[in-house]
């Protein structure tokens, strides 16, 4: 029974962690992060591209490695080989939009912290006469 409560209490210290909550923010806003841009480039980049290329819709491109025939012993249907290079080019295109849109957002927020640490003033250069009294202060903390 203890070892079970010293258990627990060790997982709830490590999930509670500043980190790993960090972690697991950034994994969900990741996934709803490359859904939106997966859409934007199958709903909204490749429509006015396939359109300039002549109507070709990208995922439909395949070449065909087997075609569909019939057993001529059993009379069944076999299905045709493809080699879909259409759904690579549109994934291909996927992975670059979302690792570009990732290294611009990464890139914004890295210039917005280097903003945010320049408003951070430093602390001015203490004077003279502030840096005699101190001495002064310590040498009378010393004689005491």
């Amino acid at each position: 029974m203890q070892q079970t409560k010293k258990f627990i209490d060790e997982f709830k210290a490590f999930a509670m962690r500043g980190n790993v909550v960090d972690m697991a923010v950034g994994i969900i806003i990741g996934g709803a992060f490359g859904k939106i841009v997966s859409s934007l480039v199958s709903d909204v980049i490749m429509p006015p591209i396939g359109v300039l290329i002549g109507g070709v819709k990208f995922t439909d491109l395949k070449f065909a490695i087997k075609t569909a025939s019939t057993d001529p012993t059993t009379g069944r249907a076999i299905e045709a080989v493809y080699l879909n290079y259409g759904q690579f080019l549109q994934t291909t295109f996927d992975f670059t939009i979302v690792a570009f849109s990732v290294f611009l957002m990464i890139k914004l927020m890295s210039k917005a912290q280097r903003k945010e640490e320049a408003k951070v003033v430093a602390v001015p250069e203490p004077s003279k006469q502030e840096i005699l009294l101190t001495e002064i202060r310590d040498l009378l903390k010393t004689q005491k």
